[in-house]
């Protein structure tokens, strides 16, 4: 049942990120009801690529302000706004902000109550604070790359979804402005986040990390349950060339996984690691009689934990998605209709259908200053300086 009120109504963030985790960040909270309103630099001065009009949701439910913050009248504007701002998200360099005079000190001497976030790589301090990166640095700093697959030569596989940006940045970020509302909901103080990206993959490999902690082990390809020490737990080729994920870990899975293969020899070995590559070569043939979808239709429904690997085209096609509402319309002035993820994160309203898509060459930068107390004399005076756009 949808919720009465948006989760986040009446909360306004102010957005610096143009992409990355602080623009993961600011489309979970907008899917939560925020006002997010991205500030970026005025056309052509930013030097960055062009957004992709369908990436980050095809900024549905943003607002656009063209603020140059290298400018004292742009800075000016942009202070203004915070003023009135809830939420303050930033993806700059550590130290880069308050160079521009929109760090955090800055922001908070006009807003008290300001809640600030700033996301990095590798965190606000530390001696890699400086260091730039992308999400495979913060996967491979934070042990995720060691842990999975390997290709030849014992190369680690490149990730399949930027996890790093999505999770342990930008959904990081957003639970510690959703704990900071709540807080300041209750003793009125604002807050600062140093949200570290490399910090939210330490969190997601907690189980590896605390392993090792504890005991001394070295997990790594192979070493665990989870990470294809067992049978029971890996992927296996099916006569079409597709692929199914196995996940039988509770043994009672696993024993009906065993029958339904002809296996049942296996059925109460699941563990003993002397058979493991006799069990594997057995499941892997087995799984070769029949096609993916075939196995997916007699498996999944029999409590085996069987489930199909997906190309993304497959998945959009999926009934089970489909019926669920993953998926919406969006209407773009530019590129029309189209289908795009809806807000899926539980709590979250789909709204009606087509979401209106944002145009990130929209500007809606002197509506919101007025909204600030500017009047249209300063608009015009920046304007002509080229501080907004």
């Amino acid at each position: 049942m949808a919720q009465a009120q948006s989760a986040l109504a009446g909360i306004a963030v102010l957005d610096l990120a143009n992409y990355g985790p602080g623009a993961r960040c600011t489309r979970i909270l907008a899917d939560y009801g925020a006002r997010v309103i991205k500030v970026a630099a005025p056309p052509g001065r930013a030097g960055a690529p062009a957004p992709i009009f369908h990436a980050y949701a095809a900024r549905r439910g943003w607002q656009q302000a063209h603020i140059n913050l290298k400018a004292p009248a742009g800075r000016d504007a942009f202070l203004a706004l915070a003023e009135r701002a809830d939420v303050v998200v930033e993806s700059f360099r550590p130290g880069t902000a308050a160079r521009l005079g929109v760090g955090y000190e800055a922001v908070r001497a006009r807003n008290p109550g300001i809640i600030y976030c700033a996301t990095s790589g590798y965190g606000q301090t530390g001696p890699a604070s400086g260091w730039s990166g992308h999400d495979l640095n913060y996967l491979a700093m934070g042990g995720y790359l060691h842990t999975g697959g390997r290709g030849p030569a014992g190369k680690p596989v490149l990730p399949g979804a930027t996890i790093a940006d999505a999770a342990a940045g930008g959904m990081h970020a957003a639970l510690a402005i959703f704990a900071a509302l709540l807080q300041r909901g209750q003793s009125g103080a604002g807050a600062y986040l140093d949200v570290s990206v490399t910090e939210g993959v330490l969190q997601l490999m907690s189980l590896h990390i605390d392993e090792h902690l504890a005991t001394g082990a070295e997990p790594g390809p192979g070493h665990a349950l989870l990470t294809g020490r067992y049978a029971c737990y890996d992927t296996y080729a099916c006569a079409c060339g597709g692929w199914l994920a196995v996940a039988a870990i509770e043994p009672h899975f696993y024993r009906n996984l065993c029958r339904a293969l002809d296996c049942a020899q296996w059925s109460e070995r699941q563990f003993d690691d002397s058979l493991q590559e006799k069990v594997r070569a057995d499941f892997a043939a087995a799984f070769l009689r029949r096609r993916r979808d075939d196995w997916v239709a007699a498996l999944a429904p029999a409590d085996t934990c069987v489930s199909p690997v997906y190309g993304i085209g497959e998945l959009a096609r999926d009934a089970h998605l489909n019926q669920r509402g993953a998926f919406v319309e969006a209407a773009h002035p530019e590129h029309g209709t189209f289908r795009q993820l809806a807000p899926l994160l539980a709590g979250m309203e789909r709204g009606p259908s087509p979401l209106r898509a944002g145009d990130a060459a929209h500007s809606e930068t002197a509506e919101l200053l007025r909204g600030a107390g500017f009047g249209e004399a300063q608009l015009t005076a920046l304007r002509e300086s080229g501080s907004i756009a």
